[in-house]
């Protein structure tokens, strides 16, 4: 069974004017990712604004990534919704399209109970035969996945990974117990991905390598050669960017941030909205200041 690792971009949706998906810059996007080394793409993700997107839509973006990836690197799109029914029917049409593996968010709204979310996942597991990553950002969703149901689901032969995107790196911790030959551990928390990879974590499915993509994969690369201070410096460069999250509801800082380097993704969808006049300003002079410092790779993004 199929088992990812490295550090796999957690791509934004890139729209137009009019709002709509903008082919264009998604094809674009995902060739600067694997031309920086990442070791896939993963589309319709939190960052991706899967929440805000038609199932029509969600199945034209999967396959436009999987058209442009070409088979270079896995592509994973996620797939999670509220009803068990409409993430088996959203999976099984991501297994047509050629996706190579799924990310499944928890339900949202409505508080499960462990044995809920347990059988949730294995009603999904038996249904489709792609590879599957359990999805656990508590903070969004208001269903954590304990750790305790992670190892148990972790046995399923097609549940082959968890993204922890719970901040907590004890809970990290506590996940790579149930880590084997046919399961990993992935970070969804950019802040902790040299962290993970040296507790032996598999890599990271990261929001900031939309922006740093080469960045990103030293953090993985350096580590991997046993260069651990080069690794370090890599995640302090992250910092900034990540610190800058704040000024915005997601992922309307990053997406500002590619709009400034000529990477045109447009607008987050309503409800979100774009930055202030005021944050948008703090946002590029943070992106300047990575252009300045040498730190930004501008071979990938050319401001237009």
């Amino acid at each position: 069974m199929f088992k990812p690792d490295g550090i796999i971009p957690a791509m934004v949706t890139p729209f137009n004017e009019e709002g709509e998906v903008n082919e264009a810059v998604l094809r674009r996007l995902v060739g600067n990712m694997i031309e920086a080394g990442c070791h896939g793409i993963f589309v319709l993700g939190s960052n991706g604004e899967f929440f805000s997107l038609t199932e029509e839509e969600k199945l034209r973006i999967a396959t436009i990534a999987v058209d442009e990836a070409n088979g270079r690197v896995p592509v994973y799109a996620g797939t999670g919704g509220n009803s068990t029914k409409e993430t088996i029917e959203l999976t099984k049409n991501m297994e047509k399209i050629g996706v190579t593996a799924v990310s499944v968010i928890t339900p949202y709204f409505v508080k499960l109970t462990q044995d809920e979310l347990k059988n949730h996942f294995e009603l999904i597991a038996e249904a489709v035969e792609i590879p599957i990553i359990l999805y656990n950002i508590p903070g969004m969703t208001g269903n954590p996945i304990s750790p305790a149901t992670v190892k148990e689901l972790a046995k399923i032969p097609n549940i082959v990974a968890i993204k922890d995107s719970s901040g907590n790196f004890d809970i990290v911790l506590k996940c790579l117990e149930a880590q084997s030959e046919d399961f990993t551990v992935l970070v969804g928390t950019d802040s902790l991905i040299l962290p993970t990879l040296m507790a032996g974590g598999g890599g990271a499915i990261a929001a900031t390598a939309n922006f740093l993509p080469k960045v990103v994969v030293s953090i993985y690369d350096k580590w991997k050669s046993g260069d651990l201070e080069g690794a370090e410096l890599e995640q302090r460069k992250l910092r900034a960017i990540r610190n800058a999250f704040q000024k915005g509801t997601l992922p309307s800082v990053l997406k500002e941030a590619l709009n400034a380097i000529g990477m045109e993704v447009g607008p987050p969808r309503l409800p979100v909205k774009p930055l202030t006049e005021k944050a948008k300003q703090e946002v590029n002079e943070i992106v300047k200041s990575y252009i300045d410092s040498g730190e930004f790779n501008s071979t990938f993004y050319t401001k237009v």
